[in-house]
């Protein structure tokens, strides 16, 4: 079994309650133009189709390419104001993952569940990680998209303190203790240009059986 990580790596900066630090809109990307293309690009090549969606932690902007057909897109996040103006989604839901990590979907209702440079803030991601897994139907996948930035404040330490490389590792770590998932896969999907651009790293992996 792997080795549980110390609640010390979750602690933060600012421990003030989250919805206090999202109340005020933010209607922006967190990372670059390139980034996000990179990003629509691997969506179009990797999720299925007219199928049901969770954009978990989601925000103003999924970057699922334009006209990318969907059954039902949904996303969860912390400000109604930011859901409200995505141009993707056809609900939402205000949920705060760090004060309750069960998450509010039934069993097997997702095909895909996708999450978007938000990974650095999650509190109890082997939690989240094992509820998204529930929701998931049977091979659906899980999505964990990454790059460099953060609010420092509100980022976990393990984040803050650790590279590029290793964010990937660990997060392939959270898959593991949560158990049931199959094909645990990373992806550098950094776009190749001569310009600067937010790199963009993907672990994915597919719901198996629960061993």
């Amino acid at each position: 079994m792997k080795k549980a990580l110390s609640p010390v790596a979750f602690g933060r900066i600012d421990e003030t309650d989250d919805h206090l630090f999202y109340a005020e809109p933010r209607i922006v990307t967190h990372i670059d133009d390139n980034a996000i293309a990179a990003i629509q690009d691997f969506f179009d090549r990797t999720l299925p189709r007219n199928a049901v969606i969770l954009d978990l932690m989601s925000s103003a902007f999924s970057h699922l390419p334009e006209g990318f057909p969907t059954e039902r897109m949904v996303g969860l996040g912390l400000n109604a104001v930011e859901l409200q103006v995505n141009p993707v989604l056809d609900e939402y839901v205000i949920h705060d993952l760090n004060a309750n990590p069960t998450l509010p979907f039934d069993d097997g209702e997702f095909a895909a569940v996708i999450m978007t440079v938000s990974m650095q803030y999650l509190t109890k991601p082997v939690e989240v990680f094992r509820e998204v897994h529930r929701i998931l139907q049977l091979d659906g996948q899980f999505i964990v998209i990454f790059s460099n930035r953060l609010f420092p404040t509100k980022a976990v330490y393990i984040w803050r303190v650790t590279s590029d490389a290793e964010h990937a590792e660990l997060v392939q770590h959270y898959f593991c203790l949560a158990g049931g998932y199959a094909k645990i896969t990373f992806l550098d999907c950094t776009p190749q240009t001569d310009e600067y651009t937010d790199p963009v790293y993907i672990v994915m992996a597919n719901k198996g059986e629960v061993p």
